[in-house]
């Protein structure tokens, strides 16, 4: 199958809803120019995170942090195509990497037939219906078009974000692999778009409201007021859309490892990604077992769409 396109933050960092570019992988090493992971001569252990995104300074805080207090050098390990991380931190080229969700790490680990593992969780970034006409969903008018982003990922959570409103109900409640195909009953005739489109089309006055994500909102200038719904990041349904760090599964445990996920919400980390961000990061902390189970629940919904 093709390679699942991630959702997008508000900033360049995650095109995650673009098409990923079937191109070279270009991996830039950042930060630290070390060879590979081990300890370094003055007996600080080297840790490779693979990121798509080094450049922004919340990562030098990190690693700063990472020094003084776990005695730890991160090397960041920048990836500019996102089908490249995982396999990367499979071949053991990383000691972990953190740029995707819950959701995404289940289908890659059900399509490449691997056992990657969640081992902390950050942030969820909420996905907004917006609407230039309507203050609310319920007053959406019945059979309204509604456009949500095309691709896998992105059309699995529109149609969630549409239950969640009241617009439309899915098949058994819905799944994070959800189609169009899945609707059970719907207020809205359901349209669905490049999700780099759907902006346009609800500014042409074509459709009534559109989920899209915030970077492209940003780009077509919505103002925030505009978005009359959003997933609720602490929701069921919400909960695979978590960003994680992962690790190889021998790893999970590693001690060194779970420090360095958990200093991930440090204040002054985090601050750095609310500017980076625009203010849409809401901060999740999960305990690994329960994202570790968490995982096997969306990938066993991934084999029962289809996607093994």
């Amino acid at each position: 199958m093709s390679e699942p396109q991630l959702p997008a933050r508000q900033r360049s960092r995650w095109p995650w809803i673009a098409g990923i570019a079937a191109v070279v992988v270009v991996a830039a090493i950042v930060v630290f120019a070390v060879t590979r992971g081990g300890s370094d001569d003055d007996g600080a252990k080297t840790v490779r995170i693979g990121v798509t995104d080094a450049s922004q300074p919340y990562w030098k805080t990190y690693a700063d942090l990472a020094k003084q207090r776990l005695n730890v050098t991160v090397q960041f390990v920048n990836f500019n195509d996102y089908s490249q991380p995982n396999p990367a931190l499979k071949e053991k080229q990383l000691e972990l990497n953190e740029f995707q969700h819950i959701q995404y790490l289940a289908n890659y680990n059900v399509t490449a037939h691997d056992d990657l593992q969640p081992i902390g969780a950050t942030a969820v970034y909420p996905l907004p219906l917006y609407s230039l006409n309507y203050t609310s969903p319920s007053a959406i008018p019945a059979n309204a078009k509604v456009a949500i982003p095309n691709d896998a990922i992105n059309q699995a959570r529109g149609l969630l974000v549409l239950q969640a409103a009241g617009l439309v109900t899915l098949k058994n409640g819905g799944t994070a692999f959800s189609s169009t195909a899945d609707i059970d009953t719907k207020k809205v005739d359901v349209v669905t778009l490049d999700a780099s489109q759907t902006a346009g089309a609800l500014k042409s006055g074509s459709v009534a409201a559109a989920i899209v994500n915030n970077n492209y909102a940003t780009s077509a200038g919505l103002p925030k007021t505009a978005a009359v719904f959003q997933d609720d990041p602490a929701s069921a349904s919400a909960a695979p859309y978590v960003n994680i760090f992962v690790a190889r599964a021998a790893d999970k445990d590693d001690p060194t490892y779970l420090k360095l996920a958990e200093l991930y919400h440090e204040a002054s980390v985090e601050q750095g990604v609310q500017e980076s961000n625009g203010g849409t990061a809401v901060f999740r902390k999960v305990a690994p077992g329960e994202l570790q189970s968490l995982l096997k629940t969306v990938q066993d919904q991934a084999v029962a769409a289809g996607k093994k």
